[in-house]
């Protein structure tokens, strides 16, 4: 199969998955709102009622995040530049994509920034925006 044709189904499972993210969130923070409303009871109630709270604020997150990644691969996707590594320009490997649809480095530049750091990665970055 194509690199082509493999790229428009890893966007097919990204609008999959991006709705199923929306609706997850909602569930999480609909969930939220209805522990809120009944907290009625005694001290142990409230606190594991908090604790419950704290999971699910941190699952939504999480799901949060990873919904923006998916969000700004859908954008590169209409941009025409879905696949691409946006420090060096080459083209991520597929076995990449096919493991996290939402990568925007391929591995040796992934390697680098975890490495030297986030700062490595805005400062590589500003030198495309300044460069092209």
């Amino acid at each position: 199969m194509a690199r082509k044709d493999q790229l428009a189904s890893l966007h097919t499972i990204l609008l999959k998955r991006r709705d199923a993210m929306r609706k997850a969130l909602q569930g999480d923070l609909s969930m939220l709102n209805e522990l809120h409303e009944q907290s009625t009871g005694d001290v142990v109630d409230v606190a594991l009622d908090s604790q419950q709270d704290e999971l699910s604020s941190q699952l939504a997150q999480v799901e949060s995040r990873e919904l923006a990644q998916i969000e700004l691969a859908l954008a590169k996707f209409q941009e025409g530049v879905y696949g691409q590594c946006e420090v060096c320009m080459t083209n991520i490997p597929l076995a990449r994509l096919q493991a996290l649809p939402y990568a925007t480095l391929c591995i040796s530049c992934k390697g680098e920034q975890e490495l030297h750091g986030d700062q490595w990665l805005e400062e590589q970055l500003n030198k495309q925006q300044t460069e092209g």
